[in-house]
């Protein structure tokens, strides 16, 4: 697609997207009060965040895999040290700001291993991860558009079969919160995390012989925070801010993927479907969900956001342009990576963002044990990925 046509088309799109987010913001503040429609300015923050640091954690951890370059694992772990310091004082005091918060702690056993894996191995078919999904849509990425209908898909399928997964052996949650106090928990979260990043320094170094030389930003007309590109350690503060946020304003964590198995189960219902009898759908909160609209769904309604914000930030970068023409191996790939994203997030109490990012800043062991399992599936998806994209994309 031609420069002008970029360019002609952006402006459009930025109003488009920016009409939406005020009149959805106006809208949730008549109907469910002023904390919903915070929560899609948060959301749309973090579209905007993703969009322009371009902070993927699919492309990060293939990088690694594939070259030994880990620039995008060492943002990763300042993103998280900067949370876990925000994070472990306001759970160990069960408040924010006055109003109780709480973590994302879940049992350690066979689901989270299995779910992390199929989840690992999805994101390199899909190329995205939850977030990435989400702000790669709204950046205009037509072929995403598949990995997020069949991640819906996967996520109703989950949730279908989450009853049994948790009837397999599972040890109790674990909260290093709960357990070493706040202090105790921040001093291992950042000793682990220093040693993650200390080993992608050495590997890296000899595999190149030094560390790779952060690329300098293209020049733009107007300000580079609103137009992009921002610096990726830049975008790993950012998101842990926003996420500190959204625990002061919903209670806990940020999260994305329970958002998708709650659309599948409206679709699934409007379609003649009966989804109440699941054991998932059974549990208090699921429950409430299903029976409420999504716009009160604080998941749904921030995920709404972040492809808004993304769509914004990609039309002010010059950059919303989506492309249909889409090979049928990578579209078959979408498919399949979609399948195994929403499947694997049910199964392991989350994504990258819920398990692996919200577990761990609050304290939880699944959320590390979804690490180690979400990285090996993430090495055999790499191992595949030729199969199903050309050269250019491997």
């Amino acid at each position: 697609m031609s420069q002008a046509m970029t360019v002609t088309r952006s402006p459009l799109s930025a109003w488009l997207a920016g009409v939406l987010l005020l009149a959805g913001i106006a809208g949730l503040g008549a109907a469910y009060g002023a904390r919903l429609a915070a929560l899609l300015v948060v959301g749309g923050a973090f579209g905007v965040a993703l969009y322009h640091a371009a902070f993927g954690f699919t492309g990060a951890w293939r990088v690694f895999i594939t070259e030994r370059r880990g620039r995008g694992l060492r943002a990763q772990m300042l993103m998280l040290a900067l949370a876990v310091v925000l994070f472990f004082p306001a759970l160990g005091a069960g408040t924010l700001f006055g109003n109780p918060v709480s973590g994302f702690v879940a049992p350690i056993g066979t689901s989270v291993l299995v779910g992390a894996f199929l989840f690992g191995l999805g994101m390199q078919l899909g190329s995205g991860c939850a977030s990435g999904t989400l702000y790669t849509v709204g950046g205009g990425n037509a072929r995403m558009l598949i990995t997020l209908a069949f991640f819906v898909v996967g996520s109703l399928i989950g949730t279908a079969h989450f009853s049994w997964w948790q009837s397999l052996p599972a040890f109790q949650p674990v909260s290093l919160v709960d357990t070493l106090g706040a202090g105790g928990g921040i001093a291992v979260s950042l000793v682990l995390f220093a040693l993650i990043a200390g080993i992608t320094v050495v590997l890296e170094k000899r595999r190149h012989g030094r560390l790779e030389t952060p690329p300098q930003p293209e020049a733009r007309p107007g300000s580079r925070w609103l137009r992009g590109p921002w610096p990726l350690l830049g975008g790993g503060v950012a998101l842990a801010l926003l996420n500190f946020i959204t625990l002061a304003l919903a209670g806990r964590p940020w999260g994305v993927t329970s958002a998708f198995a709650l659309w599948g189960a409206k679709g699934y219902q409007a379609l003649g479907g009966d989804v109440g009898q699941w054991g998932y759908w059974q549990a208090p909160g699921h429950a409430e969900a299903l029976a409420g609209s999504v716009w009160s769904h604080v998941t749904s309604v921030m995920d709404i956001g972040i492809i808004l914000g993304a769509m914004v930030a990609a039309s002010l970068a010059g950059r919303f342009a989506p492309n249909f023409r889409i090979p049928r191996r990578s579209a078959l790939a979408a498919v399949l990576g979609g399948l195994l994203l929403g499947y694997g997030a049910r199964l392991a109490f989350g994504c990258n963002i819920g398990a692996y990012f919200g577990g761990i800043v609050s304290g939880s062991l699944h959320g590390w044990l979804w690490l180690v399992a979400a990285f090996a599936g993430n090495m055999l998806g790499v191992r595949l990925r030729p199969w199903f994209f050309a050269p250019s994309s491997r």
